[in-house]
């Protein structure tokens, strides 16, 4: 295996497990919010707030282009789909327990790997969708009780994985044209703070410094877990980078514990080690991709005429 795509693989994966403990918390933050507030007044902020961030990343390390981007249309397409998610996933979180949102997180390498084909012309193995399929079934053991009748919250939080795996994915399509990552966050951030600036005036709640506190430490955890994001889909392909952010199901156990008396029992646990073994040997497949050595057709030699 050549060095170098080793250790982008590696680095990717790396990036991806550093997200789900930023998203996470982000998440827990989302749930507290989502009581007492209106989708505008955090993601107003927050969307804001991500914009300012990443000007400023740009300021200290100015790439060519600067925030400029040279697919504004497939650019245009992340940036609603982002705004639709984060807002969808609010109400999901308002609305279901906080572990039970987890399996429509867990959908969303299936729909990664439904998308990469249309979207971004990656041929998805076999023995891949085998291993989805599989992290999937670990997810459904993450709920023992079966799932219940749809309500709104489900559906809800299936528009919210549908519109955030789209998004994922075609920050990966973006990805290979752009030279500065920092403009796959700018974008969708400045849209979101359009938005939801325009209604905020209708749902605005004043905030107590603490909720304030809140909205801004929000911020700079979506800032840091959509930045790694985009770099890490950089530098794996889809399929093999949503599965690894199962992960974070580990982060939201800990918190829905910590913060929200939520104790999941072992037929949980088991599911979060099959959905982890999904995406771990996601990794190793593309491993074996890459040191596949490409082998050459042969020249036909041709007897001299006579």
């Amino acid at each position: 295996m050549k060095p170098q795509a080793a250790l982008a693989t590696l680095t990717g994966a790396g990036f991806v497990l550093i997200y789900t403990a930023l998203i996470s918390s982000a998440d827990g933050i989302t749930k507290l919010l989502a009581g007492g507030y209106a989708a505008p007044q955090l993601y107003a902020v927050s969307g804001g707030l991500v914009a300012f961030f990443c000007y400023l990343a740009n300021r200290s390390a100015p790439a060519p282009g600067g925030l400029r981007t040279t697919r504004p249309w497939a650019m245009a397409v992340r940036s609603v789909a982002t705004v639709i998610a984060g807002v969808a996933f609010f109400y999901a979180f308002r609305l279901l327990p906080f572990a039970e949102v987890f399996i429509f997180i867990g959908l969303m390498p299936l729909m990664a790997g439904m998308m990469s084909g249309p979207i971004l012309g990656e041929r998805v193995a076999l023995k891949v969708w085998v291993a989805l399929a599989i992290g999937f079934l670990g997810v459904l053991c993450l709920f023992p009780e079966g799932l219940h009748a749809a309500t709104w919250g489900h559906l809800i939080a299936f528009g919210a994985c549908l519109s955030g795996t789209l998004s994922m994915v075609m920050a990966r399509y973006v990805g290979r044209y752009e030279r500065n990552s920092l403009a796959l966050v700018f974008y969708p951030n400045l849209l979101n703070m359009l938005v939801m600036g325009a209604a905020l005036p209708f749902v605005f709640t004043p905030m107590p410094l603490t909720d304030l506190g809140l909205a801004v430490a929000y911020a700079a955890l979506l800032f840091g877990a959509r930045w790694l994001l985009v770099i890490a889909l950089r530098l794996l392909p889809a399929y093999t980078a949503t599965p690894l952010m199962n992960l974070q199901f580990v982060w939201m156990v800990l918190i829905g514990a910590a913060f929200f008396n939520e104790i999941p029992d072992s037929s949980v646990f088991l599911g979060a080690a099959i959905v982890v073994g999904s995406g771990l040997y996601l990794v190793y497949a593309q491993f074996v991709v890459q040191q596949a050595p490409t082998l050459r057709p042969r020249k036909t030699v041709m007897p001299p005429a006579e």
